[in-house]
């Protein structure tokens, strides 16, 4: 298992502090929320992205993902979204990170036109995530929160440069077991992210293992080289624990319940 937390944990926080807090606390990796209100996004010039690059490959640390804000089932134009999607895959390609993440966003709509749309645009963005060396990930999460939902999209996209994310809190959510998630999200899965809440009313952030979520049931369903990223939505809840002062525990935790079993 290798282990890597969301900077959504330490919102706005500067590149080179987030690298410290991976090596410090033994992450081998970073998800990067592409937000214009973090410090990498799309907007951000090739001379900045040169150094991001610089200050992860300097301290042994990998770009898991550039983790966007698309929703590729949301009503409106496909080029629009194909295009964003597209902005986040160049933004991957130059730091070198393997994953974009994008959400379903299907809303209100009928499930089978929300899958249609998402599909029909992931299907189009594919191609070029494929030159570039990256693979596009839809998180379960909203309309499209249980592993069977985000499986149908990508089953029907067909392309290997699209995959899922498995947010462990979402399929729970959705009243879905674990293993019934694992199965169905195995052939498509890119990463897991996991957190945990005190219950289905209330999920506001807790440390790992302090709450409800089936963390080690999900966990004994991964293959031993799987990414987990751990994702403390400090920028949602900003009245929660910081992040760094977790850092060092929440490895502990998922290294002891993600170990083989004898």
């Amino acid at each position: 298992m290798k282990l890597a937390f969301s900077t959504l944990g330490v919102p706005g926080t500067p590149i080179d502090e987030v690298v410290r807090l991976a090596v410090e606390h033994g992450y081998q990796g970073v998800e990067l929320r592409a937000h214009p209100e973090e410090p990498v996004n799309p907007g951000i010039p090739a001379s900045e992205r040169a150094r991001v690059v610089a200050e992860f490959e300097k301290a042994g640390v990998e770009i898991l993902t550039v983790a966007g804000y698309v929703r590729v089932a949301a009503e409106g134009d496909d080029d629009a979204i194909v295009t964003q999607v597209a902005e986040l895959v160049e933004l991957a390609h130059d730091l070198g990170a393997p994953y974009v993440r994008v959400f379903p966003g299907g809303g209100d709509q009928d499930p089978e036109t929300a899958d249609a749309t998402a599909a029909r645009r992931l299907g189009a963005a594919a191609p070029h995530a494929a030159d570039r060396g990256v693979t596009i990930l839809l998180e379960t999460h909203d309309s499209h929160r249980a592993g069977a939902e985000a499986a149908r999209v990508t089953g029907t996209v067909g392309h290997p440069n699209v995959g899922v994310i498995w947010d462990v809190m979402h399929t729970w959510l959705s009243g879905e077991d674990p293993v019934d998630s694992q199965l169905v999200l195995a052939p498509y899965l890119g990463y897991v992210q996991v957190k945990d809440i005190a219950s289905a009313e209330d999920t506001t952030p807790l440390a790992l293992g302090a709450g409800v979520l089936p963390l080690t049931e999900c966990l004994d369903t991964l293959a031993p080289d799987t990414w987990v990223c751990w994702e403390y939505e400090k920028r949602w809840y900003p009245g929660i624990p910081e992040l760094p002062g977790l850092l060092a525990a929440g490895r502990e935790f998922l290294l002891r319940v993600g170990a083989p079993k004898q």
